[in-house]
């Protein structure tokens, strides 16, 4: 077996292994530095002489690995009585203890920054080096922040209720920073999203799995080659990964048919709508707006708002859209350049191209800011012809 595979299937055992040694008592942060070390050795000696049994492997050289560095460790002698009998790793029951794990990474004394890291690091798996570069920080930098986050988490007990809100938003914002440096964050969000779900039967926990997959399926019609954003309605359908939108289309209805509606259902059955479109021109945007409605009752949040307003500009004309967009805080993210899209389609094409440039010069990232740019460019060439 190839040492690739290999690290695969660590990386799929990594979090059962190490709530395994949470669950007997090991401290967290140490937890987490014998389950690297017996990662380690497992990279080292598998390629070769792969066990019948990974997981019992991982956790009897884990366990070793923490009482040999407890021992060691005068400051520890009182530690002693818990770990001088060593358990015979055998069969162990995972399913509640990976979860608790998810739980205990999305702790809410921890910094969403903080939480995300720590869950990949610990539930992912990912090294801190490939941590650091998905996040265009130093390597030392998120080091010392997986550090304080498992001191900060090192005092809870794993007995404790989790709340699963908390992991899914953790996971959200994993799979919203996309992709960077040799690690595809969306991708690995849904893997792990996948994971929870298996261990967690909860309709929002599938409402989150639907959402990923059908974002996720457009996202190689999402930029021109050149870089640039494409915008939705005029992406290249055809680039869409259907078997990806049927999947979470199924996960979504599946979860829907429960009647326990929740907002990351809401915003799934809202992206069905645009993927299950086979045009722009033919997307259902009264049911659209009816979602944001269910949305905007479950979040009142005032993005929620202004993607509604959008929306209300598509299924009842734009100058209803404005009236929308009218009742919103001007200085909420996107509000500029959303009345200069519905500006446009009113037809009243300078009050938009000076929108435009005012969104690109408070776009929050570069390629934003060059889209918004260029649709100013576009307007101002069409008035003077």
């Amino acid at each position: 077996m190839t040492t690739q595979v290999n690290e695969a299937l660590i990386r799929s055992l990594t979090p059962s292994v190490l709530a395994v040694l949470v669950r007997r008592g090991a401290d967290f942060a140490a937890a987490e530095d014998a389950v690297q070390d017996a990662l380690v050795e497992a990279v080292r000696a598998w390629p070769a002489d792969q066990p019948r049994d990974p997981k019992g492997w991982l956790v009897t050289v884990a366990w070793r690995r923490f009482l040999d560095a407890t021992r060691a460790d005068a400051a520890r002698r009182r530690r002693e009585d818990l770990v001088d009998e060593e358990p015979v790793p055998g069969p162990t029951p995972t399913v509640d203890d990976t979860l608790q794990l998810y739980f205990l990474c999305a702790h809410p004394s921890l910094t969403p920054s903080s939480a995300i890291a720590l869950t990949l690091r610990a539930v992912g798996g990912l090294t801190t080096r490939q941590i650091a570069q998905a996040y265009l920080v130093p390597e030392a930098t998120m080091a010392q922040r997986i550090s304080r986050a498992k001191r900060t988490v090192s005092g809870v007990r794993f007995d404790q209720p989790g709340d699963v809100a908390t992991v899914l938003r953790v996971l959200y914002l994993v799979f919203n920073e996309g992709y960077s440096g040799d690690v595809d964050l969306a991708a690995e969000a849904i893997r792990l999203t996948r994971q929870l779900a298996a261990a967690f039967d909860h309709p929002e926990v599938a409402g989150l799995l639907a959402l990923m997959l059908l974002h996720h399926a457009r996202r190689a019609a999402r930029t021109a080659p050149d870089g640039s954003l494409v915008p939705l309605a005029e992406q290249d359908r055809g680039r869409w990964d259907t078997k990806l939108i049927a999947e979470g289309i199924g996960v979504l209805q599946a979860a829907l048919a429960r009647d326990r509606l929740g907002e990351f259902q809401a915003q799934a059955a809202i992206a069905a709508l645009h993927a299950d479109a086979p045009t722009a021109e033919e997307t259902d945007w009264v049911q659209i707006v009816e979602w944001y409605d269910e949305l905007a009752r479950l979040t009142d949040s005032p993005v929620v708002r202004l993607n509604r307003a959008v929306a209300v500009g598509q299924a009842d004309g734009p100058r209803a859209g404005l009236a929308a967009l009218a009742e919103l805080d001007a200085s909420l993210p996107r509000h500029t350049a959303v009345a200069a899209y519905l500006h446009e389609r009113d037809g009243d094409l300078a009050t938009a191209a000076r929108l435009y440039a005012e969104a690109a010069r408070k776009a929050p990232n570069l390629a934003e800011r060059d889209h918004l740019t260029r649709q100013a460019a576009r307007l101002n060439a069409r008035r003077r012809h």
